[in-house]
């Protein structure tokens, strides 16, 4: 049984500039999966670094709302919505709310920092 509580996780600024913790990575720990999960958030008023990654993402909003940015289209993003990311797609996301914008992202296959080009 493979259970992880997030606070345990160590607190990055990732090179897109947003707070993550990884809670999962197949590269790192003894599970059989392809694909990568973590825990992200943006300050208000914050936006992410434009970024690609060779794989496709995913963000699942946990909380707050934002702007998606994926190549050269922008969407309004809330709460319980799922984004598609295309490989090789350039991407930011900017908190437009008055609280953290919270978020999974699910990495597939797993995410390795030689697949991802910030830009």
């Amino acid at each position: 049984m493979f259970i992880k509580d997030l606070k345990k996780c160590k607190e990055i600024i990732s090179g897109d500039n947003a707070i993550l913790r990884e809670l999962l990575n197949p590269l790192k720990e003894k599970v059989k999966l392809r694909y990568s999960l973590a825990h992200a958030k943006v300050k208000p008023g914050e936006i992410t670094r434009p970024h690609k990654l060779k794989s496709s993402e995913i963000y699942y909003i946990i909380q707050g709302s934002g702007e998606m940015y994926i190549d050269n289209k922008k969407k309004k993003v809330s709460k319980e919505q799922l984004i598609y990311i295309p490989p090789k797609s350039i991407q930011k996301i900017k908190n437009i709310g008055k609280k953290d914008l919270i978020f999974l992202c699910i990495v597939d296959p797993a995410w390795k920092q030689k697949d991802e080009e910030v830009i």
